[in-house]
């Protein structure tokens, strides 16, 4: 089963305002567990960056002139993502923003098939936070190597974080683990038996008619 865990990075909250993404990140899936693809890319947003927004992801207006428009990178993230399920924290948030981008470029906005972990961490810890820093304390999952927000590094955070709320083992391991158990078993030897002869023996016959004139009233002659 392949899924995406997908995070983007913005100019702001709200793409009808004029916010665009400035990064956007994909982490490939197979059956809940990363296999090292991913995609990613750093976005010119055509327009200023907004005090908050750089607290936030430190992307400067003049590092983000230098990389590409996301019209011009919209097909290999379309690609990437084929049409598997997306895993997304706030998923409202990013796929808004995702598919005003999409829109701007002249291409059909997604309509995928979503897992909002957001959602589930609510779900699952009523009245607790259910941020991403604050999953990844619960679930002891390290942030030391993130100073600021990443649409990579968080992608892989949230797959980690995705991991421990859907019960955090490896689907398949049990049958993994009776794979092995069978495995295991040692053998027994059957001892062969003799062939039964078809026909049964004069001594069978009368030993069947003694058990058969025992019975009273059998239902073969009611």
């Amino acid at each position: 089963m392949r899924e995406l865990v997908i995070d983007t990075e913005t100019t702001g909250l709200d793409p009808s305002d004029g916010h665009r993404v400035v990064e956007i990140a994909v982490v490939e899936l197979m059956n809940h567990l990363p296999t090292g693809r991913t995609y990613h890319a750093y976005l010119n947003p055509e327009r200023d960056m907004p005090e908050a927004a750089l607290a936030v992801h430190g992307l400067t207006r003049e590092f983000l002139s230098t990389h590409p428009l996301f019209a011009q990178v919209a097909q290999d993230f379309l690609d990437f993502i084929g049409e598997d399920a997306l895993v997304i924290h706030n998923a409202e948030f990013d796929l808004a923003f995702i598919n005003a981008e999409l829109r701007r470029a002249g291409l059909v906005p997604l309509k995928p098939r979503i897992v909002d972990t957001l959602l589930l961490a609510r779900q699952r810890f009523p009245g607790q936070p259910a941020n991403l820093d604050a999953l990844c304390r619960r679930f002891a999952i390290d942030l030391s190597d993130r100073e600021k927000h990443g649409a990579l590094i968080d992608g892989r955070l949230l797959a980690a974080v995705y991991l421990e709320l859907i019960g955090g083992r490896q689907p398949g391991l049990d049958l993994i683990a009776a794979e092995a158990a069978a495995a295991a078993v040692t053998l027994v030897a059957r001892v062969p038996r003799p062939v039964r002869p078809h026909a049964p023996s004069a001594e069978e016959l009368a030993a069947h008619a003694a058990f058969i004139a025992r019975l009273k009233e059998p239902l073969w002659k009611s």
